[in-house]
């Protein structure tokens, strides 16, 4: 039997998750976690913490029950991407299943991430908010509540954010390495060029409405709509969208040659993600029932999210595709 030793004066890697980091990391995942799945957890049990009298999330109390745990059931996903990130089986996990979910997560969290911290500080110069289902109408949760789960969700998304990178970089760090000006001829092929052009053109429509009402704009919008939040988010959403398809289109024409591969990487990557996730979010919540036609979402606002979530798809498609080709690429050099 043979023997292999470590070279003398050198100590072997830590196992992913076993760094102090990142066991640090994974508990204030879990942790940030628990105060939005206990709340959640309550109200499918009956609860009405956080739920004044007259809200309207009072009418519908099955379909109420169903997406909270749904909600519950994705909350809970983020706990399973943790562990899987900072365990050392979380390397044999295929790529494309741990990337799919992370993506999704990603996604759902970025557009919080920044859109809370923007809405209060427009609340602080004295903007209106959208806590309220309508002018002189109950609010439907509490104040209270958005804060500790936005909170929550940022926190969430920071650590998660970070394990993934960490991750990613121990196993797939080549593929972006370099410059722009450095990638392959034909790295994305002519195919999935033709769908980042079809991915950029169709963005115009939901870029258009949503910059117009970003811009104070009220057709098509419901008159709980048009307050200062609404404003706040609507255009962080048209910089989601702007942001994906411009680094969608850097890395399938190899546009700004000096720029590290990254940067339009990651654009597309987060980006893509929070226009699909965000845009099929909304519009599965529009299909939901409501109890005052003034509730009810105007065409234009459907037609607004489908088409955002139809984008994000395609953008990420082309990203998916760049990744495969890179990594294919990587697998057949000597």
């Amino acid at each position: 039997m043979t023997r292999t030793f470590a070279p003398r004066g050198t100590t072997p890697a830590p196992a992913p998750g076993t760094t102090r980091a990142r066991r640090l990391l994974r508990a204030v995942a879990v942790l940030s976690c628990l105060p939005y799945l206990g709340l959640k957890g309550a109200w499918i049990a009956g609860s009405r913490a956080g739920i004044p009298d007259g809200s309207v999330l009072l009418d519908h109390r099955v379909t109420m029950a169903v997406a909270n745990g749904l909600t519950l059931l994705l909350d809970s996903c983020v706990i399973v991407l943790v562990l899987v990130l900072t365990r050392p089986w979380g390397l044999r996990v295929p790529a494309w299943p741990l990337a799919f979910p992370v993506w999704a997560a990603g996604g759902l969290l970025a557009p919080i991430m920044a859109g809370f911290p923007l809405q209060l500080l427009t609340r602080a110069f004295g903007g209106d908010t959208a806590t309220a289902s309508g002018p002189g109408r109950e609010p439907f949760l509490d104040a209270w509540v958005f804060g500790l789960v936005y909170t929550g969700f940022i926190v969430q998304g920071l650590a998660l954010g970070t394990l993934f990178v960490l991750h990613a970089r121990e196993r797939w760090g080549h593929l972006w390495r370099g410059r722009v000006r450095e990638l392959p001829a034909g790295v994305v092929g002519t195919p999935y060029r033709a769908v980042a052009l079809a991915g950029a053109v169709l963005a115009s429509f939901p870029l258009a409405v949503r910059a117009y009402w970003a811009c104070g704009g009220t057709a098509g919008l419901r008159t709980a709509d048009r307050t200062s939040d609404f404003q706040v988010l609507e255009g962080m959403h048209v910089a989601f969208l702007a942001a994906a398809v411009t680094g969608t289109l850097l890395l399938a024409f190899r546009r700004a040659p000096a720029l590290p591969v990254t940067v339009p990487l990651a654009a597309t990557w987060v980006c893509s993600g929070a226009a699909a996730c965000w845009g099929g979010w909304v519009l599965l919540a529009t299909l939901l029932p409501a109890g005052d036609s003034a509730d009810s979402p105007t065409l234009l606002m459907t037609l607004t999210y489908a088409g955002q979530m139809t984008v994000g798809l395609l953008l990420a498609s082309v990203g998916a595709h760049f990744l495969a080709r890179r990594s294919a690429t990587a697998r057949t050099r000597p």
